[in-house]
């Protein structure tokens, strides 16, 4: 709640805000008495009380189905997890669901173009290859499936153990699967050649393959964080220890190049590591320490997204509590905290400018100015939390998941474009 709307709310605390006493008769009043006493009511500073920190039922509804979206996909019978849109085009949009399906839609009118189906439980991960001709679907009991999107054909199917998370090559069809037992698979597809990373006995809870397409960043259950060669299947690096994270691997990104990789974790702390050396070369947090409505008290205050500014030296890290934190990447020092009213599930970079947008908790995704940290546009249209979204590279468009079973195409305006 903003500082206005504090101000204009009224607040009964005892008899302060009493302004006459009227006894009641055993009688109804007659009309002759009514009239009498409204007599007596200044009609013109009732009226301007009543509209002070006050909304009509009407105002109320209203706010409630505000809709800012151009679009509402709404094929899904249960919570939409994951979306992302094709490379290629940016004109397709992969979601999948609570409902144990995947759908393949056009962005432009919703029409559904392919619905992968056949799985065993919510399709959590569902994401175009690089080349946007194949999409992968998996679900949380490790059933992971690839489609030929020209053919709608499923071409390829594994099987793994509860599957954590899921990205393709950037250059070429290869997918990489990390599980809850520690385990980490690569494949080609269709062709099916498999190659597993020897992990720990613990979950392997985030990773991506860097630019170069020759390493993979893995983050695990226990705060460590490897590096592994691709070709010959062996750990680089592996940061652990003081320096490493003291919990749970949440989130992972590297910068353009490669050369740095930023991860988040339970323990309240993002890391800036170089993924040449293995060095942790910096570590960013916030004051406060404690999630919101934590039940736990210590409970530390979770860092849930991470991400790098292409054009500037900035990275924003994305806590539990609801704070937004871009920090300078050459100084180390906190540059602006965002607030939200709800926890931040996500966040994601413009490509080509310093704008950053996040999804939370309270069903908006919202815009901000990492110059100045100031929001530049809030969008509401979901009934419930947003789960995760997507920006196009044009960054004219967004697309959204959410836990109302519905994902929802919002045209991103500003002033500036």
């Amino acid at each position: 709640m903003d500082d206005h709307a504090e101000e204009n709310t009224v607040e009964i605390h005892g008899d302060e805000e009493i302004i006459e006493v009227i006894d009641l008769n055993d009688t109804e009043p007659e009309p002759e008495d009514l009239a009498d006493d409204l007599d007596n009511v200044d009609f013109e500073e009732a009226e301007l009380e009543d509209d002070e920190g006050w909304e009509t039922e009407d105002e109320m509804e209203a706010e409630a189905e505000q809709d800012d979206s151009e679009l509402t996909f709404s094929k899904h019978t249960g919570s939409v997890f994951c979306v992302s849109l094709d490379p290629v085009t940016n004109s397709l949009a992969v979601t999948g669901g609570e409902d144990d399906k995947a759908y393949v839609w056009r962005v432009s009118d919703g029409e559904v173009l392919l619905e992968c189906s056949g799985h065993k439980d919510s399709v959590t991960c569902a994401m175009f290859s690089h080349d946007s001709s194949l999409v992968a679907s998996g679900d949380m009991s490790g059933l992971i499936k690839v489609w030929r999107v020209e053919t709608k054909e499923e071409v390829w199917s594994f099987e793994v153990g509860d599957l954590e998370w899921l990205d393709w090559h950037p250059a070429a069809p290869v997918l990489m699967a990390g599980t809850n037992d520690g385990s980490v698979w690569m494949w080609k597809v269709p062709a099916g050649d498999c190659k597993t990373f020897q992990s720990p006995a613990c979950q392997a809870t985030c990773g991506r393959i860097l630019p170069d397409g020759k390493r993979a960043a893995v983050g695990y259950e226990d705060g460590t964080v490897r590096v592994w060669d691709l070709k010959h299947g062996n750990a680089i690096h592996v940061v652990k220890g003081q320096d490493g994270h003291q919990g749970a691997l949440t989130c992972l990104a590297c910068n353009k190049d490669g050369s740095l990789l930023l991860t988040g974790s339970v323990d309240g702390s993002a890391k800036l590591i170089s993924s040449s050396t293995g060095k942790v070369v910096g570590t960013f947090s916030v004051e406060g320490g404690k999630a919101t409505g934590s039940r736990d008290e210590e409970e530390s205050n979770s860092v849930e997204a991470v991400g790098f500014c292409s054009i500037l030296p900035l990275i924003a890290v994305a806590f539990l509590d609801g704070t937004l934190a871009i920090f300078d990447l050459s100084t180390h020092v906190l540059r602006h905290k965002c607030l939200h009213q709800a926890g931040i599930v996500h966040l994601q970079w413009e490509e080509s400018s310093s704008v950053v947008s996040t999804c939370s908790l309270d069903g908006a995704l919202r815009l901000w100015d990492a110059r100045s940290g100031g929001l530049l546009s809030e969008y509401r249209g979901h009934g419930a939390e947003i789960l995760d979204f997507t920006v196009n590279r044009e960054a004219s468009l967004a697309v959204t998941a959410s836990g109302d079973n519905r994902a929802k195409v919002f045209c991103l305006q500003r002033p500036d474009r």
